[in-house]
Parts: structure tokens; C-alpha cells; sequence
């Protein structure tokens, strides 16, 4: 492609003229599909039908709906009027959206019907509510929006004068404490990411790839919405997250990203479809692949050649079984895949490397635009995040937290400057809050959050994430975790179900399917303990857990101990839960408290 365009709304115009009955987006099974000439015909109508609203320039636009087709075409008619087009989370109760509206200074929402009540229940100042499916009383249709378009409506003119440091999208930063933080993206920000994105990992015209992550997150907005607005990729809408695995093999994606937990469940799926295959013959076949493919993962991860004879025995494997493999899950034609927003236990990495699905992990956060470090899968070292994209610029400071400056940095938080001089300072430095090294080749490796190192008691510095990864990846049942250890003599973890696995595991197991039955049951307690103790045997002894104790109950996300992006809200469960960590140090703790199995013999490797 030779001149980049300036803003989106220039590289949405070029994308749709290269091939306008190629279809942009769809759902799985194509029961709906719509082709690149509809899909600029109804951005036309979306910008005419706004501007007749009276959204001008600057106005913010909010959408609220699962990910579904008509998304997109109002998504990108409001940034054609030069409005910034935002996206809520869809399980944000009223209040909150009380904030987020006005903070965001929303004259338009646009939503499914379902959340017409609550919107209004919100009390925000908002002009217009248009509703997408359906006509609810005082709510307009998306025929009354286009209806609203002003006949002299100059839609050349229009999008042409928005600028490259126009505001395009808020990204609200679910923290951990207070109100969320309104990142501001301008077209620049984002135009960058796209193409540093493209000059490392390679996007094209016609690329397949999912939506299926809430569009209020970044991930779903840069890899879905903008790349497609700059490269022209097929995007494959699912509106249940949950129904992704199934949405592979009919989507075949070319190009790929996750969130750790879906690599996580997915690695599950494929080796309780390889335990369980009813056919003897392809069983053990499946097992010997799976073996082969276990056997190269262990060399990559330990960062070693694989030896001459496993290359023969492994390409002998892939022919007779992995491609195969590969093919059924949906992941044959994919050209690269990346896992994001959380670190990915390497194990996982391993796992899927050893079975031909090269996965390069990302580092990045809302305030750099989305993805800041990677590296493309046949360059990916794993356990790193890549390296710095280029045209940034990183230093690390005194204390080991990682500074990026650059055109990926953020204009600001919404209407919070002072919260924006803390993050960036005057010298134009982001403080990531991140503590990352780097080594000589310039590869990157996240540590953890500054503010959630632990340093125990002997004074020795810990990262709790790393702990809670190497443990999650050897306890499939557990969806969140909890390290206990600041200021403490040994480390100890709260542990709760991941809430997708108590009803298939219940049920297999004849039990009741809740989560205070299972904490329960010593099975399950049994089981946890050993995945507990094996994830024990990968930590140095200083980081191992001692006890733990599982609680009678799911995390949800937006809840009081995760944020909607599925952090742990560390200072409010410390809070919550203080009779229940005081116990796991007390010198006779009580039955709900657990060691892991073989603790005094557990050894690190």
C-alpha cells in the first residue's frame, strides 16, 4: 500500500474500493454476511443519519450490544461525522454507566433493546437512544436515524475534515480502585498500532479473524474493528464468547488472538478429546501425537534445538496426526497467533508449539493503544512478550518499572489531568506501572505490576502473577487465584472455581453442581492439592504455596474481586477476605484450610 491514510475514516474509504462484493464481515455459518459495498453504504447512512441528530465533530456516540454485524457500520458512520465512538461493557449495572456516560459526555447511545431500560435508568444526559433491534417507546430505530439525515448532508466534506489527533475511541480502564479512567485514542494512535502491528506480524486484504471479546476492550477493537478498517481483514462476528471453540472450524482464521483463558481451555479440550476418543486406534494415535508434540514443546520451551531425530519423528507426526489435529480445531490456515491481556502459563505456549500452532505472546495496555511488544511466532521466545514495536522508545527506571514513549501513547485520561500528568510525564514517558527486563537481544519479560510485588517477610521480592500462572496451569479446575504473602513468613492462596467447570466436573463426579459443594467434597480437595503441589515443583522454594484454601464460590468479572477485563482486585479481596487469609497463618488452622500434597517433600526443580 503506498501513502497511509491520516485518519480511519481515510483508510475505511480506500479498504472498501479494493474489492466491494468480497465479504467484510459475517457470522459463523455466513447466516449473515455483508459485503464491503453494503458496509460503506450504511457507514454513509449511519454519518448522514448522526449528523441529523446533531452530532458534530468531538460529540461522543456510546454503543452497547453483544458482537453482532450491525456494530460495525455505526461504529465507523460515527467516526466518519469525526465523532468518538465508544463501547460499554453490556453487564455494567445503572450507576455505573452514570459515570461512564457523563465523564465520556455522551449525546447518543446507541444499543440492543434490552438495555434501553437501563440506559435510562441511568439518569444520563443523553439526546438520543437508538435502539437496533426493536422500537421501544422514546427510542429511535436505526430506519428513524437514517431517516434523520439532512438532505444537503455533505458526507465528503464531512469525513474529510476530521484530523489525525481527533479523538476516536475511550477506553474505560476497569482500575482495580475508584472509577474507571477514560483512555483517549486519537486516529494516530491507532493507525500506528495497525501498522507497526502489519510490519511485524503481516496483515492482508481478505485475512480471516474473529470477534468474540467485548468491544469495550481494546484487543476486539484493534484486532477486529480497526485492522479491518486499515487492512480490510474478514471478520467473523460470535456473539457468545463461549461458543469460539465450536465458531473455528467453520471461521478457519488466518490470523488469531486470545486471551490466556481460551488458549488454557482450548489445550483442555483437545487433550479430554484425545483421553476420551471412543476408536482404539485413533486414541492411541492421537496419544503418540500428542506425545511427539509434548516431547518438541519441552525443547522450545527450555529454548533448545530440537534434536534431528525428534525433527524426523515429529514431522512423521504431523503428517499422520497433528495436521490433522490441527484441522479439526479450526487452526490449520492460521499464519500467526497471539495471546494478550494477561501472561499465558508456558506450558500452554509449549503445548500448543509442540502441536504446530506457534503462539507469540503480546505486551501492552489501553494507555499504548493495545499492543506494544511482540514479536512474530517463528522470532517469539517463548516466555517473553517480543520486543518493543518499532518507533517506540523504552527506559527502565530506578525501581524497574518500564517507561514507552511514543506515537502510542495515549492523548490522556478524559477529563482527568491531573491523573494524566501522573501517568505521563513531561518528557512524554508513559509509567507503565508494569516492571518488565530486557535482555541483550532485546526481548522483553513482564515481572509483574509495580504496585503487587510481594516481599515477604526475609525481605525476598516475588511476583504474585508468576506464581499464580504456574499454578493455574497445572489446576484446570481453578479460574482465579489469589497469592497471600506480603510481609508474611510463606506464601498461602485463595483459590476459587472456574465457574465453566463445576457443572461438566459435578456432573461426571455425581455431585452437586455449586461451588460449595465441590469445596466440599475431599475428591476435589484432593485433586486441587496435587495440582497445587505440582505447580509447587515449577516454583523456587520461596515462592511455593504452603496452604491454601479453595472458597465456596465464582469470581465475576465486574465483580468485587475482578475487574471486567479480569484483574484481580488484590486490595479489595485482601479486605473482603481477611478472616479467611488470617486463618491460613494460625497455628492450628481449621478444616477448610488445605496443604498442598507431599508440601514437606515438594522440591523445586
Amino acid at each position: 500500500m503506498n501513502e497511509q491514510p491520516a485518519t480511519l475514516c481515510a483508510a475505511f474509504q480506500r479498504t472498501a474500493a479494493i474489492d466491494p462484493d468480497a465479504v467484510a464481515l459475517r457470522t459463523p455459518g455466513a447466516t449473515q454476511t455483508l459485503t464491503w459495498r453494503h458496509y460503506a453504504a450504511q457507514v454513509r447512512q449511519a454519518a448522514a443519519g448522526l449528523a441529523g441528530l446533531g452530532v458534530r465533530r468531538g460529540d461522543t456516540v456510546a454503543l452497547m450490544m453483544a458482537n453482532r454485524i450491525e456494530f460495525y457500520p455505526l461504529e465507523v458512520g460515527a467516526q466518519h461525522v469525526g465523532a468518538t465512538s465508544f463501547s460499554v461493557y453490556n453487564t455494567l449495572p445503572a450507576e455505573q454507566l452514570t459515570y461512564l456516560f457523563a465523564n465520556a459526555g455522551t449525546k447518543v447511545a446507541i444499543c440492543e433493546e434490552q438495555y434501553v431500560d437501563r440506559i435510562r435508568a441511568s439518569g444520563a444526559a443523553i439526546e438520543h437512544i437508538v435502539c437496533i433491534d426493536g422500537s421501544p417507546a422514546g427510542a429511535l430505530s436505526v430506519d428513524d436515524l437514517y431517516a434523520a439525515a439532512p438532505d444537503d448532508f455533505d458526507f465528503e466534506s464531512t469525513w474529510r475534515a476530521v484530523q489525525s489527533d481527533d479523538v476516536v475511541t475511550l477506553i474505560y480502564t476497569s482500575g482495580t480502585t475508584g472509577n474507571p479512567k477514560g483512555v483517549e485514542m486519537t486516529h494516530a494512535n491507532l493507525l500506528f498500532e495497525a501498522f507497526a502491528l502489519d510490519a511485524v506480524l503481516g496483515v492482508r486484504f481478505g485475512d480471516r479473524i474473529t470477534s468474540f471479546l467485548p468491544s469495550a476492550h481494546i484487543a476486539d477493537r484493534m484486532m477486529g474493528l480497526y485492522n479491518q478498517e486499515v487492512f480490510g481483514t474478514q471478520v467473523t462476528v460470535v456473539s457468545d464468547a463461549k461458543a469460539i471453540a465450536a465458531a473455528l472450524p467453520d471461521v478457519r482464521p488466518t490470523i488469531w488472538g486470545a486471551v490466556p483463558r481460551v488458549w488454557e481451555k482450548l489445550k483442555a479440550a483437545i487433550e479430554f478429546a484425545a483421553a476420551h476418543e471412543a476408536d482404539e486406534v485413533k486414541r492411541q494415535a492421537l496419544q503418540w501425537g500428542l506425545s511427539v508434540a509434548a516431547k518438541r514443546g519441552a525443547a522450545l520451551l527450555a529454548g533448545e534445538p530440537v534434536p534431528d531425530e525428534l525433527a524426523a519423528e515429529w514431522a512423521k507426526a504431523d503428517e499422520l496426526v497433528l495436521s490433522a489435529l490441527r484441522e479439526r480445531i479450526g487452526l490449520d490456515q492460521l499464519r500467526w497467533a497471539v495471546s494478550g491481556a494477561a501472561p499465558i502459563p508456558k506450558e500452554t505456549l509449549a503445548f500448543f508449539a509442540g502441536i504446530g500452532i506457534p503462539i507469540a505472546e503480546v505486551w501492552g495496555m489501553s494507555e499504548l493503544s493495545c499492543v506494544a511488544s511482540v514479536s512474530h511466532p517463528r522470532d517469539a521466545l517463548l516466555g517473553t512478550v517480543g520486543k518493543l514495536l518499532p518507533g517506540l522508545e523504552a527506559r527502565i527506571a530506578g525501581d524497574g518499572e518500564f517507561l514507552v514513549r511514543g506515537p502510542l501513547v495515549m492523548k490522556g485520561y478524559r477529563k482527568e489531568p491531573a491523573k494524566t500528568a501522573e501517568a505521563i510525564d513531561e518528557e512524554g514517558w508513559l509509567h507503565t506501572g508494569d516492571i518488565l527486563e530486557m535482555d541483550a537481544d532485546g526481548y522483553l519479560r513482564v515481572v509483574d505490576r509495580k504496585k503487587e510485588l510481594i516481599i515477604n517477610a526475609a525481605g525476598k521480592n516475588m511476583s504474585p502473577a508468576n506464581i499464580e500462572n504456574t499454578i493455574l496451569a497445572a489446576c484446570p479446575m481453578i479460574g482465579a487465584m489469589v497469592t497471600i504473602g506480603d510481609a508474611r513468613p510463606y506464601n498461602t492462596a485463595l483459590l476459587v472455581f472456574d465457574a465453566d467447570s463445576v457443572g461438566p466436573y459435578a456432573a461426571r463426579h455425581g455431585l452437586e453442581a455449586s461451588p460449595a459443594a465441590l469445596a466440599a467434597d475431599p475428591e476435589v480437595i484432593a485433586e486441587i492439592a496435587a495440582g497445587v503441589a505440582k505447580g509447587n515443583t515449577r516454583l523456587s522454594r520461596v515462592e511455593q504455596i504452603k496452604r491454601f484454601r479453595v472458597l465456596p464460590t465464582v469470581w465475576e468479572p465486574g465483580g468485587d474481586e475482578m475487574t471486567l477485563t479480569m484483574k484481580l482486585k488484590r486490595r479489595p479481596i485482601a479486605e473482603k477476605y481477611a478472616a479467611e487469609i488470617e486463618e491460613l497463618y494460625a497455628d492450628n488452622p481449621g478444616p477448610e484450610v488445605h496443604e498442598p500434597a507431599g508440601w514437606q517433600t515438594a522440591q523445586p526443580v
